[in-house]
């Protein structure tokens, strides 16, 4: 622009220059200027363009950053459906597997559960006719001494401390030892049954040259009475447990002395036999 700007200059201060001489130049000079102006509007184009390429390249990053995560979740998710469908042919391969080993028939399981069936009918049938034949046997003693009963499919034979021990003894006294007796003779008669003595006390503590509390108390008491069952009347020792519960388990009130004398009682629990029951459920 600066020589084009000269030269107009030179031109115009000569003197010698003609109309056709002029004219030419106009003419160059028109060419020149719109070439300029073409190329200040072709630069603005270029600008503009190139900005519209850079939106572009960024649009394409972020379209390609996206993709990329879709991949990733669409492998994810294969990997899980593939781990999913793994699990589930081992579950099915572990039925089969069961299947084929179970050999039972569902008919062979209907006798099975008619066996079972027999079984407890047949021990509560036991037990409901034990406690009958030793409520008889004990017949002649009063509600207050002692009182049979069934609970969780045992027969519980309860005998009050008036009946078998003075205050903080443990020697088994003559009218205890009777019914102890009468008890024997029914347990003897009866297989398969096992017999745990329980001795239990009221919550006044105990500390005697005997016993130290109400723990040794209870104890010794449930022994006495192993030793007669066993010594005096013959039953199978290896039928037989004791244990002494001391004031842990009372059935009535501690806060009266009626609560408290039905606290300290003797507990003669009878369970059945059920290795015949277990093995059938086992086998």
């Amino acid at each position: 622009m600066l020589l084009i700007c000269l030269t107009f200059a030179g031109f115009i201060n000569s003197r010698k220059g003609n109309m056709k001489t002029r004219l030419y130049f106009f003419t160059f000079l028109s060419l020149i200027l719109g070439m300029t102006v073409t190329s200040c509007v072709s630069n603005k184009k270029y600008l503009a363009s190139q900005a519209r390429v850079d939106e572009l390249q960024l649009d394409n990053a972020k379209t390609h950053s996206k993709l990329y995560a879709c991949d990733v979740q669409v492998k994810n998710l294969s990997e899980e459906l593939t781990s999913s469908l793994n699990a589930n042919d081992m579950v099915m391969n572990d039925l089969k597997i069961l299947s084929s080993k179970s050999k039972m028939t569902i008919a062979d399981q209907a006798k099975r559960l008619a066996h079972l069936q027999n079984i407890i009918q047949s021990q509560r049938d036991i037990m409901s006719n034990l406690q009958k034949s030793i409520a008889e046997a004990l017949l002649s003693y009063s509600t207050d001494q002692l009182s049979v009963y069934i609970k969780d499919g045992k027969v519980y034979v309860s005998l009050e401390e008036k009946l078998l021990f003075k205050s903080g003894s443990d020697v088994v006294n003559s009218l205890g030892k009777e019914a102890l007796k009468s008890l024997a003779d029914v347990l003897n008669s009866t297989k398969d049954i096992t017999v745990m003595i329980e001795g239990h006390t009221d919550n006044i503590p105990i500390q005697t040259k005997s016993f130290d509390d109400n723990w040794d108390l209870s104890t010794a008491r449930a022994t006495s009475i192993v030793r007669i069952l066993t010594t005096d009347y013959g039953f199978d020792p290896n039928r037989i447990t004791a244990a002494g519960r001391s004031e842990f388990q009372p059935v009535l009130t501690n806060e009266t002395d009626e609560g408290r004398a039905g606290n300290r009682r003797t507990e003669i629990i009878l369970s059945p036999d059920l290795k015949e029951l277990y093995t059938l459920l086992y086998q």
